[in-house]
């Protein structure tokens, strides 16, 4: 999370990091143990199947990454575009693009819906782009618990007492998404991908009353 926030970003970025774990909890279940927002685990899992010859695993994971990383690239380009309005205009296509997977999962190929999942999450990283740099983590944690750790130990040796809450939060607020989506997909299935379409685009709608540069 950016050091010096303000209340308001940090909200923000808590409910997008639980999105991502509401997201990542059915993409996760979906692909059998492929991520459609962490690709750290799927480049470690692509990597160790091609080297077992495992073509498919491996090809997945591939995939995967790449849709994910176009979506990085189709987020960036519009928020580009979009200026002082770069997140309500990102997370407008974030919502439209879990919605195209929200109303495709009943009747088209499973690709279909990983793929605007995959795409849909690569967005997401974009919504807080500063200088053609993501400035808050919303998809994956590693480097956010290692903020959490160096602030813990900051805080025993003399600096900011709870300086290491605002990374606790954003952690806990993507298990509490995981942990949301997964008993979601465990009641509707995928159908549960249209809270999600609603989330996103009530936080862009939210974004948009409160437009800032790019």
């Amino acid at each position: 999370m950016i050091v010096g926030a303000g209340r308001s970003t940090a909200t923000f970025a808590v409910l997008l990091a639980a999105l991502a774990g509401y997201v990542d909890a059915m993409g996760f279940i979906v692909l059998g143990g492929f991520f459609v927002s962490f690709m750290s685990g799927n480049s470690t899992r692509a990597a160790v199947a091609a080297v077992d010859g495992a073509g498919h695993p491996a090809a997945v994971g591939a995939a995967v990454i790449g849709l994910f990383v176009l979506g990085v690239v189709c987020g960036s380009l519009l928020g580009h575009r979009a200026g002082r309005w770069r997140r309500p205009a990102v997370l407008s296509l974030v919502a439209a693009l879990l919605g195209v997977a929200a109303v495709t999962h009943s009747f088209a190929p499973t690709q279909v819906v990983v793929a605007s999942l995959a795409l849909a999450m690569g967005a997401e990283n974009t919504v807080f782009e500063r200088s053609e740099q993501a400035s808050i983590s919303l998809t994956y944690m590693t480097g956010t618990l290692v903020k959490l750790g160096q602030a813990i130990g900051a805080a025993l040796t003399g600096g900011p007492r709870w300086g290491w809450v605002r990374f606790a939060v954003l952690w806990l607020g993507l298990v509490l998404g995981v942990v949301v989506g997964a008993a979601v997909h465990r009641g509707i299935g995928l159908s549960g991908l249209w809270f999600a379409a609603a989330l996103a685009l009530a936080l862009a709608v939210a974004m948009a009353r409160r437009p800032r540069s790019a």
